[in-house]
């Protein structure tokens, strides 16, 4: 669960890329966003030196500048992590990204789900099911899939608050609930 401090950062942030004339493309502002916090977080050494005290903020700005010039982020993004440093929040950067993420989806129009299917499903099984859950929605789907051998044939899948459930298992359980309501 995201907390609220990092969503109110990553809301400001998706603000500030959506703005008219930000110059950067919201699917790209997540990328690099992915990839300045995939760098900070795997490194314990870099980790530790933004949120320790000890070391003072010009020198974290100097390295943020210089990680952001060699990583080739937009001033946007640059300018983000600078904030996020000085603020001392560092340690929220996963959830501010993770959340970031998420609200540029929903302005673009994605919304996210989970599909289970019995087995795995080829790349045109996997379009058709998002362009019906698409369909069905109103949305574009990001699909995020699994696989579930206890379904035993067919696929289940979570959108939003929705479920959806075309497996062998939901057809059977659905037709025990009609035998036994008839009793």
């Amino acid at each position: 669960m995201v907390n609220a401090l990092a969503s109110h950062y990553a809301h400001a942030l998706a603000d500030a890329v959506f703005a008219p004339n930000s110059g950067l493309a919201p699917e790209e502002a997540v990328k690099q966003m992915g990839t300045a916090e995939a760098l900070i977080s795997g490194s314990k050494e870099l980790n530790n030196a933004l949120l320790s005290p000890a070391i003072n903020k010009a020198r974290k700005t100097a390295v943020i500048s210089q990680l952001s010039d060699e990583l080739g982020l937009h001033r946007l993004i640059r300018n983000f992590l600078l904030v996020i440093v000085s603020h001392r929040r560092t340690k929220d950067l996963a959830g501010i990204r993770q959340e970031f993420a998420a609200e540029v989806d929903e302005r673009l129009g994605w919304i996210p789900a989970e599909i289970a299917s019995a087995q795995e499903l080829s790349p045109q099984q996997k379009e058709e099911v998002e362009r019906a859950l698409g369909i069905k929605t109103g949305k574009f789907i990001r699909a995020k899939y699994t696989v579930d051998p206890d379904l035993l044939a067919g696929i289940r899948a979570r959108v939003a608050s929705r479920e959806y459930d075309a497996s062998l298992r939901g057809k059977l359980e659905g037709m025990r609930q009609k035998l036994t309501a008839g009793l």
